[in-house]
């Protein structure tokens, strides 16, 4: 079917009988609007305002709703109400008030009328919704949704709360770190009142989920919607048409790309929007996620099926759900990437028709979108809107290409998450011509003016505007370059990190920095909730910092510098004691996580748990962050355990030198990212070998815990006694996880790269590893592998032989040759061998201050967490509002 894209920008369906001005001002407070008599009648209003559903306010309030949806919506009883109707049921109950905060929300919001701010991201991994909207809606013991008194409420109908809370299935949004910044700065932004709206996709299967068979990766969809999702307001009315393929029609005899055109689709599928409530914590502002899902536009084609092509009669539907199916498919052939770039215009189209949208309600000229509209761009994959808000602007609205790219520039900025310039996002001209026509011809104008005012300042400076170009034409076939058109489109682009922040200005930005000036560059180092990442992963810890502060409504949890004064805690043995008290309970949890994921076999030996170290590297899995310098380090201590052994030392020697430690991996690998699955193999090869070695006893045991996500993260942050932050210096543009792990009383080993550097400032170097190159030595270390001969150091050289030889894969010696060879034969790009005698040193100073020197241990663990405060997503919020999107909060009405 050919269809034209010119009506992308419609308005969503109204009833016949509803008038449209009184649908304009659906959703003013009754008090700002004028004459409202002669638009909604009075006899209406009262009739409505008589039914007005009311928040549920006490004890018996939750009860009667808990058991109302219950029997009505679950269409169950008393008599067969398990688990899983318990958490549905309690769920649709809290979700209750709060989408009555999240409709006083946007009243407010459309009344007053601000700047609004649009979060744009790929991910957004929001973990279990139930338990952080207890939490967040909790403003004391006594309030209506508070945890206390829900649990309680449920024990009194026969569930215990941590059972029900079980049920939930973590929502399958997203993958690493960049989806759970995005969840935290979405939670920081409802909690500081700051109108915003995420936007994302509803993905049906996630990525996948992680089995480990035979110590392999084995991707298998993640069911994670198999019994709905209670959290989500399925919007059939606004359904958002986006276009693909097809061709540029200029049909009035305009020859010029800059003038407006007509793009003539070639498929065209439908964005149906679901809502996710995000609540606040301690306020009732509520802000919405908005996702979207792929529908077609004829789901069933009759002809076909009653002609006996059965196959292809639901081929249209299949087509357009599969661009929702799973976050990131596989990219390593041409149907994958041109699958992934159709996901990311999906996504920015519907996105961008919903922001422009609410923004006409307005009547406000277009030259005002920039003082109405921020929209950040989480990493590159949501560039396309700067496109297609050029498209917008120009073909459809009819402006001046000039007037409509200063507006563009305007509106939005751009949030860099990589130093790496492997890592910038590309996509092949002739498939981003082929599936967005138009664009690519935008782009290019884009590029044109671009160009030419390079020029202007540096005249004749050809291989500076090769450079710049946001074509790259040097490659074997030439490609677009998102992040030089995320740069372009955007009045600030900002790193995550100061090092990264000053990195990029040097590296692989630097030439931008020449043509714009650094002014246009900006740092906003990352942060994490402490409400998700204290409170609710380590309520105990929570507890107690609360008592230590007289701070029993734990307030510090919105103004985190006020841990400061926990440092006077960190000599008092009394409160030593009951700090590791609380971070033993934990490690006990961890272990039973563990015990659950191998198959109900204990590994960890709990009678010596508190004396056992835990050091945890997880992590999505990628060579940069050296996840197999870990598992070396952990091959190293083996052997040297094992030489000790038959060199005639007893066990108790033994383990004075090397004492009991659990080495703990978590982490997903690209499904085609072969080196990545290959060090998975690897560390389940090792644990295998390790954990069966009786004459070692307990003294040291592997762990891969499959299939990590939040709420895994939520009981193995806290049990952290040391955590692996270890990336080759220059490569981490910031990692969240480090902080998360800080904020848990854990201490970092951890090179000098990302927010480590930070870290180690707000903390102290007393109080964190730091070991391996820096990475202004990066470049001349490789440069020296590249040209020169390097000899690998003794520690590592025999830890290669040992996987060489067969120790850890029996059956085939050569099975791990990829990852020695890269190492030994292909100029070790990690630096492995380069920082590997340091990490063996600094796990070795780790064990004597762990193991004898404990109190010390605890008076370390005890100041990190006292000066984490600045690492707060609220204080990045923050700097996001006063510095890239001038907004400014609506707070409720008291």
């Amino acid at each position: 079917m050919t269809t034209t894209s010119n009506d992308l920008i419609t308005e969503e369906p109204r009833a016949p009988h509803v008038p449209r001005l009184t649908r304009r001002l659906t959703g003013f407070l009754p008090q700002e609007i004028k004459n409202i008599d002669t638009i909604i009648p009075l006899k209406s209003r009262n009739i409505w305002n008589k039914h007005q559903v009311k928040k549920f306010e006490d004890k018996e309030g939750f009860e009667g709703r808990f058991i109302g949806h219950v029997e009505t919506t679950l269409a169950r009883s008393l008599y067969n109400c398990d688990d899983l109707a318990a958490y549905e049921s309690t769920s649709l109950s809290v979700r209750d008030n709060l989408i009555i905060d999240w409709n006083n929300t946007q009243q407010r919001i459309t009344a007053r009328d601000p700047k609004r701010v649009y979060y744009l991201s790929l991910e957004f991994l929001m973990g279990r919704a139930l338990d952080n909207a207890l939490i967040n809606s909790q403003a004391g013991s006594d309030e209506p949704t508070s945890r206390p008194m829900v649990e309680k409420s449920l024990d009194e109908l026969g569930f215990n709360l941590e059972d029900v809370l079980k049920k939930e299935p973590d929502a399958a949004l997203g993958n690493g770190g960049l989806g759970r910044l995005a969840a935290c700065f979405i939670d920081s932004m409802a909690t500081q009142n700051i109108p915003a709206w995420g936007y994302g996709l509803r993905y049906e299967y996630g990525i996948f989920a992680q089995k480990i068979i035979d110590g392999y990766q084995v991707e298998t969809p993640d069911y994670w919607l198999n019994f709905g999702n209670p959290w989500e307001i399925e919007r059939n009315e606004i359904q958002v048409p986006v276009t693909f393929y097809g061709y540029v029609d200029r049909s009035d005899g305009e020859s010029t790309t800059l003038s407006p055109s007509d793009w003539i689709g070639g498929e065209r599928v439908l964005a149906v929007a679901y809502d996710f409530p995000v609540p606040g914590y301690k306020t009732s502002t509520v802000n919405n996620l908005r996702l979207w899902k792929a529908k077609p536009t004829t789901e069933f084609d009759f002809a076909k099926f009653n002609s006996g092509d059965y196959k292809n009669s639901v081929d249209a539907q299949q087509r357009a759900e599969s661009i929702t199916a799973c976050l990131y498919p596989n990219d390593n052939f041409n149907q994958g990437k041109e699958l992934r770039l159709k996901q990311q215009y999906f996504w920015c189209a519907a996105s961008l028709h919903d922001i422009i949208r609410r923004f006409k309600k307005t009547s406000r000229p277009w030259s005002e979108l920039p003082d109405q509209v921020a929209i950040q761009l989480n990493d590159t994959h949501p560039t396309l809107a700067v496109v297609e808000l050029q498209r917008v602007l120009v073909d459809l609205e009819k402006l001046d290409w000039h007037k409509a790219w200063s507006i563009v520039t305007a509106t939005f900025s751009y949030a860099n998450h990589t130093v790496m310039q492997e890592a910038l996002e590309k996509w092949p001209i002739g498939l981003f011509g082929h599936l967005l026509p138009r664009h690519l011809e935008i782009i290019y104008d884009i590029n044109w003016f671009f160009l030419q005012e390079v020029e202007k300042k540096f005249p004749k400076d050809f291989d500076l505007l090769s450079r710049v170009s946001i074509i790259e034409e040097c490659s074997p076939e030439r490609q677009v370059r998102m992040a030089y058109l995320a740069i372009v489109g955007s009045h600030k682009v900002n790193g995550v990190a100061e090092l990264h922040s000053e990195l990029i200005k040097k590296t692989i930005f630097k030439d931008f920095v020449k043509v714009y000036g650094s002014q246009k560059f900006t740092n906003v180092t990352n942060g994490i909730t402490p409400r998700r990442w204290l409170k609710q992963a380590n309520p105990k810890l929570a507890e107690l910092i609360g008592k230590a502060l007289n701070d029993p409504k734990q307030n510090f949890l919105l103004d985190m510098p006020k841990l400061t004064e926990l440092a006077k805690k960190a000599d008092d043995p009394e409160f030593q004691k009951a700090w590791d008290l609380v971070k033993a309970n934990n490690k006990l949890q961890l272990a039973d996580l563990i015990k659950d994921t191998n198959n109900g076999v204990d590994i960890i030996d709990r009678e010596h748990i508190k004396d056992t170290l835990f050091d945890i590297q997880v992590k999505r899995i990628h060579e940069y962050k050296r996840q197999q310098m870990n598992i070396f380090g952990v091959i190293y201590r083996y052997l040297a355990m094992k030489k000790m052994l038959k060199e005639g030392s007893t066990i108790e020697e033994v383990a004075k030198k090397y004492p009991r430690k659990a080495s703990i991996f978590g982490g997903k690998s690209a499904p085609g990212y072969y080196m990545a699955k290959l060090i998975i193999k690897l560390i389940n090869s090792v644990a295998e070998i390790v954990n069966d070695d009786a004459e070692i006893v307990d003294l040291l045991k592997v762990v891969f815990i499959p299939d990590y996500n939040v709420s895994k993260a939520e009981i193995i942050i806290p049990a952290s006694d040391l955590s692996e932050h270890i990336s080759t210096a220059g490569t981490e543009a910031s990692g969240t996880s480090n902080m998360k792990f800080v904020m848990n009383g854990g201490l970092i080993i951890g090179t000098v790269d990302g927010a480590n550097v930070e870290i180690t400032r707000e903390i102290g170097e007393d109080n964190i590893f730091l070991f391996g190159n820096l990475s202004e030595h990066v470049e001349e270390l490789r440069y020296n592998h590249q040209y020169k001969k390097t000899e690998l150091p003794p520690e590592l050289a025999q830890v290669l032989k040992s996987i060489e030889s067969g120790v850890f894969s029996p059956e085939n010696p050569n099975e791990f040759k990829p990852l020695i060879d890269s190492i030994k034969s292909h100029g070790d790009y990690y630096l492995v061998s380069d920082d590997f005698e340091s990490y063996v040193a600094t796990q070795e100073l780790v064990d004597e201050v762990y193991h004898t020197q404990k109190n010390d241990w605890i008076k370390k663990s005890i100041l990190s967490v006292a000066n984490i405060g600045f690492f707060s997503s609220d204080r990045c919020i923050e700097e996001y509002s006063e510095t890239i999107w001038n907004v400014e909060p609506v707070k409720p009405e008291t």
